[in-house]
């Protein structure tokens, strides 16, 4: 079975790249954040200060509504540390850029049609709003999906593997603060360059597999034990939904006090209501694999302890697809 994200020639249209609506969202209220303090911080794998320094590692930390990361990369596989020092949740996809396009240029040709489409959204205006996200430049409609880390709560760490080429990257987070503001809109959107020098690093041997499709939604197979475990998440196929974005994968711990309907609820951003910080109670992100091309595999580290967790994805109303499944990792 083919592994790398680029065994397809299928490119997967983003149609949401809310990361550069700076000027026009500059004025509106912004949401405070708090730093979390080191000492703070819950995950172990956040307090393992040599994984932090693995040289092996991309390490990306958020300290408020930012990114901070290395401008430029080896191409090939990479390992994604992300660290969230913040006090909400967040993520990051991977956005390759075509040939010749930069960051400057998505500000320039993107950031306004995509402020006058939410605006009209927002307004209840929904038919006017799709025509205006047609009218975005011909080139747009190439971006490429390259995965990263799914949804990390606060203090969290999660680590994810992508195969990536040389190119221009942008990677965002397109939560919304209580008020409606796009994190990327304040800070949360970074170009990366990848080179044409490549990294040695392999593919991992996972212990757990996902498979997501549009027809099946997520199947998990392997064994369900506590531990570290190296997940494969493999995409048989990819599509766009009713939230203009394809399917992904978030690894969520749920305590007994869980509102599945409204973390079910929570998962679309189109929603004006939906896909705000914070997230809904009992919940707790711990990473996962966003969109990849279909035949793409990537991977995700992560430590489960005895519990109920549950695999969701971004997409409207995941359990009428199949795409949010829970499990139990048992007693040893």
């Amino acid at each position: 079975m083919k592994t790398s994200i680029f065994s397809t020639s299928l490119r997967f249209p983003r149609y949401l790249f809310l990361g550069f609506i700076l000027s026009v969202l500059a004025a509106c209220e912004k949401e405070p954040i708090d730093s979390i303090s080191e000492n703070d911080l819950k995950s172990e794998i956040y307090r393992d200060a040599e994984k932090s320094q693995n040289p092996n590692k991309v390490l990306i930390r958020s300290e408020g509504m930012n990114f901070i990361a290395p401008d430029e990369i080896k191409s090939g596989w990479n390992t994604f540390r992300y660290e969230n020092g913040t006090g909400n949740p967040h993520f990051f996809v991977i956005e390759k850029l075509p040939d010749g396009k930069t960051v400057e240029d998505s500000k320039a040709e993107i950031a306004p049609l995509f402020q006058e489409g939410m605006d009209l959204i927002t307004e209840g205006k929904f038919d006017e709003a799709m025509a205006v996200f047609f009218s975005l430049p011909a080139w747009y409609w190439e971006v490429v999906l390259q995965g990263g880390p799914g949804l990390v709560s606060p203090g969290m760490a999660a680590e994810s593997m992508v195969y990536m080429t040389p190119g221009n990257y942008v990677i965002e987070c397109y939560l919304k603060t209580p008020n409606g503001v796009f994190h990327s809109s304040i800070g949360m959107a970074k170009g990366i360059h990848v080179t044409e020098e490549s990294t040695s690093i392999r593919e991992p041997k996972p212990s757990l597999r996902i498979n997501i499709s549009s027809n099946s939604g997520i199947e998990l197979s392997g064994k369900l034990r506590p531990g570290h475990h190296e997940v494969a998440v493999y995409y048989e196929d990819q599509a766009v939904y009713g939230n203009f974005v394809g399917h992904d994968v978030h690894l969520v711990r749920l305590s007994s006090s869980a509102d599945l309907v409204a973390l079910n609820n929570w998962m679309n951003w189109i929603d004006p209501a939906q896909f705000k910080t914070p997230a809904p109670e009992g919940v707790e992100f711990l990473g996962g694999m966003q969109e990849l091309p279909a035949g793409g595999t990537g991977y995700f580290s992560v430590n489960l302890t005895p519990g109920t967790y549950a695999l969701i994805s971004e997409v409207p109303d995941p359990e009428s697809k199949n795409m949010f499944r829970i499990f139990e990792i048992p007693q040893q």
